[in-house]
């Protein structure tokens, strides 16, 4: 059996690269589309607490986080060990959150604000009583839907 040559010898035609940056662009147009960025930088450890009966949220443009936690190490030193309240990329006060509220409120359209929920990521091993006075907070400012963050309890 004989083999053929052919005339050009092995050589392969150059790869067609043209649609190179077609692709890059695709790519870049995905990520862009797909990807969330963080809104806010935690500043306090929150560890949440576990709980069985859980409800997924189902607008999340419309609420707003407070956190409450032990600051992380970098701002031990300043602010102690003792649990902080954080609103957007900042330590608050108690007095603070009827202006966080307000600002919140004011910054979304006037339809959507009866259905605006102030969402609360408290640290497991904080004490009840900061949960109480935000709460009272709240109440004066009438954010009165109020829902507490968890994670799901693993059964063993």
């Amino acid at each position: 059996m004989s083999k053929f040559k052919k005339k050009g010898g092995n050589e392969l035609p150059p790869i067609s690269t043209a649609s190179l940056p077609d692709i890059v662009f695709m790519l870049l147009f995905f990520f862009m589309v797909s990807t969330t960025m963080r809104e806010v930088t935690l500043k306090v450890n929150v560890h949440l607490p576990e709980a069985t009966e859980l409800s997924k949220l189902e607008k999340k443009s419309l609420v707003s986080y407070i956190y409450v936690g032990e600051p992380i190490k970098q701002y031990q030193k300043v602010f102690g060990v003792a649990p902080r309240i954080q609103l957007n990329d900042q330590f608050a006060n108690m007095g603070d959150i009827q202006d966080y509220i307000i600002a919140e409120r004011e910054a979304r359209d006037e339809a959507e604000q009866p259905f605006m929920i102030t969402s609360l990521k408290v640290d497991d091993n904080t004490k009840m009583g900061i949960v109480s006075e935000i709460k009272q907070e709240l109440r004066k400012s009438a954010a009165l839907h109020i829902n507490y963050s968890s994670r799901r309890r693993v059964e063993r």
